[in-house]
């Protein structure tokens, strides 16, 4: 779920002049060398092929297993279209910018009718957002071809109400949610904002397409506003998902408790601030959302990485564990959920049951899931107020 991905990969050529680079790096390059594309979208499925164990992935990562550099985008978008579905849409959790093998490249190509496609994990919409800007740069018509078939992939999963479900077609259980986790539903927000307004990357757009993002946007962030939780009559922040027919707030996987959840509310509230003329209704909800997150800020504690013995999980292996310590110098830490009602951190391992102290759920789960970051920091302390004190100056 998080960008983890930070070990340096070895050189090896494959036949290709490449150059090994983690994810990190890459989105350094991008920025400069001349002709890189940044590959910070990928970051999460990377590391999720990379470092994550799942049996259920059609090719697995070779030991060592090189990537291009951000300036062999010709080499990417080869790959990016070779793990692009029938349908239109992209499997999750694999490196777009891996030198694959020739056995890898096999199987890709004949596992292209799957309908296993999904926008977790900043998936799918990172695709598009790629292949619009190197369509931008490099007029390729396949490459043209390739980002129009996933961006109207993008618009046919969205739900009548604005929603999107973690996954699609035929979403099922949790997946059929509206799912803000893992930049699911703002992901495909700020693409179709990208394409609605005609960026620089979207500026060849047809006009039909064009609108259709546009009428997209409209009802994303209607959606976005039936969704936020309201305790005892006052709007607070939004969950990681909710229901795709009445918009309570949701429960995912056992580790992952229907509560307010300070990253999704941020990463909300951050698209909310493109929304050109903002009403009273969505100023009230962003203000409300911002307050919240104040009001949630966790002081005087810091959380310790510490030396552990070795340890193997079915997803991961750790040599270390996570503490929470008392710092009364420490920065201003968020926990990844809050009770509703209560506004107290909340915890689950894989048990489902609910706790309240970090230390309490088990090492699997203490070393797999970012409990507490810094979300909503240079939000609250910087962005938001210069936003805000834009739009009030606009409107006298």
């Amino acid at each position: 779920m998080t960008s983890h991905f930070c070990r340096r990969l070895a050189v090896a050529c494959l036949g290709f002049a490449a150059i090994a680079v983690t994810a990190k790096d890459a989105s350094k390059k991008a920025a400069l060398e001349p002709g890189a594309i940044d590959l910070s979208g990928f970051h999460d499925s990377v590391h999720h092929w990379r470092e994550i164990r799942d049996e259920g992935r059609f090719i697995k990562v070779e030991p060592n297993q090189p990537s291009y550099a951000p300036a062999q985008v010709h080499e990417i978008v080869t790959n990016i279209l070779l793990f692009q579905r029938a349908n239109g849409g992209w499997p999750k959790d694999y490196d777009m910018a891996a030198i694959l093998t020739e056995a890898q490249r096999t199987t890709v190509r004949e596992t292209r009718s799957r309908e296993d496609t999904s926008f977790d994990n900043g998936n799918l919409h990172s695709q598009v957002a790629y292949l619009a800007r190197a369509y931008a740069m490099h007029k390729e018509p396949a490459w043209r071809e390739a980002c129009e078939r996933g961006l109207d992939f993008i618009l046919a999963a969205q739900y009548p109400n604005g929603g999107w479900p973690q996954r699609f077609p035929k979403p099922k259980d949790f997946h059929a949610n509206i799912t803000f986790n893992d930049f699911v539903m703002i992901g495909c927000l700020h693409v179709l904002k990208d394409a609605a307004d005609g960026e620089p990357h979207f500026v060849w757009l047809d006009a039909a397409r064009r609108e259709k993002a546009r009428d997209a946007v409209r009802r994303g962030v209607e959606c976005i506003l039936k969704c936020q939780i309201r305790v005892n009559g006052k709007l607070t922040g939004w969950c990681q998902q909710h229901d795709e027919k009445t918009y309570e707030p949701r429960p995912a996987r056992t580790f992952e408790l229907a509560s307010i959840c300070p990253q999704d509310t941020t990463e909300i509230v951050r698209f909310l601030m493109r929304v050109e003329g903002p009403g009273a209704d969505m100023m009230r909800a962003m203000d409300a959302a911002v307050a919240w997150l104040k009001k949630a800020q966790l002081s005087g504690v810091r959380v310790d990485k510490v030396k552990a013995p070795r340890a193997e999980f079915e997803r991961h292996t750790t040599d270390s564990d996570k503490v929470v310590v008392n710092d009364p110098n420490a920065s201003p830490l968020w926990a990844r959920h809050y009770e509703i009602g209560t506004d107290r951190p909340v915890f689950a391992g894989r048990d489902g049951v609910k706790k309240y102290a970090f230390a309490e759920i088990e090492r699997e789960r203490r070393t797999g899931t970012p409990w507490y970051g810094t979300w909503p920091a240079k939000l609250i302390e910087r962005d938001y107020p210069k936003w805000r004190e834009k739009i009030t100056t606009s409107k006298k």
